[in-house]
This record gives C-alpha cells, sequence and structure tokens, in this order.
C-alpha cells in the first residue's frame, strides 16, 4: 500500500513527491532552496544534471512506501525509463522556516 503525497507528514516533501509524478520541474524547482544540494548512493551530484536525467528526462515517479522522521525520511519504489522500478530511500533536510528543501539524498534501500 502506497503513501498518497497529499497524506505525507511533511507537507514539503509531500510537494517535492507531487512535483515529480507530475513531471512538473518548475514545481520541483519551487520546493528546493536556491542553493539546494542532493547526492545519489552517497556522492554528492550537480542537481540541474541529476534531475534531468534521473526524473524529468526519464519519466521519473515515486511510489512511497514509508515515512519516518516526521515525513523527511521515504522509502519509495522509484522507477524511470533508464533504471526501471527499485527501492530507494530519501531523506530531505528542510531550510529553516521550514518551506523549502536544501538537501535531499537518495540511494537505493
Amino acid at each position: 500500500m502506497t503513501i498518497a503525497p497529499a497524506k505525507l507528514s511533511d507537507p514539503v516533501v509531500g510537494a517535492f513527491v507531487t512535483a515529480v509524478n507530475a513531471h512538473d520541474k518548475e514545481a520541483f524547482l519551487a520546493v528546493l532552496t536556491a542553493d539546494a544540494t542532493m547526492s545519489d548512493d552517497g556522492s554528492d551530484r550537480d542537481l540541474g544534471p541529476w534531475i534531468d536525467k534521473e526524473i524529468f528526462g526519464s519519466g521519473g515517479h515515486m511510489n512511497v512506501q514509508s515515512e519516518s522522521d516526521g515525513g523527511r525520511a521515504l522509502v519509495v519504489d522509484y522507477r524511470n525509463d533508464t533504471w526501471g522500478e527499485m527501492r530507494t530511500a530519501w531523506r530531505f533536510t528542510i531550510a529553516p522556516g521550514g518551506g523549502k528543501i536544501s538537501r535531499f539524498e537518495t540511494g537505493q534501500a
């Protein structure tokens, strides 16, 4: 049973998942700080090229299986046209003030 983005405990993380699943790059970027960073499997990546390749250029989609840490840590069945589907872990850091994501980390779960 998956968790709908609107039911996630942290609304900013919910907006992130909603944007990914809607393939809405503008909405996705709107939930990130201007200097947001990310890592994939423990290695920091350049955010722009990574999201173009792994999310928006390849039909990325997140099916959230569970959440913890107040909704800031997710286990997700993630799929895209490049890699197929895999179980992944996502962790989010919310900027002070709570309105935007300043960092996200993902990797195989």
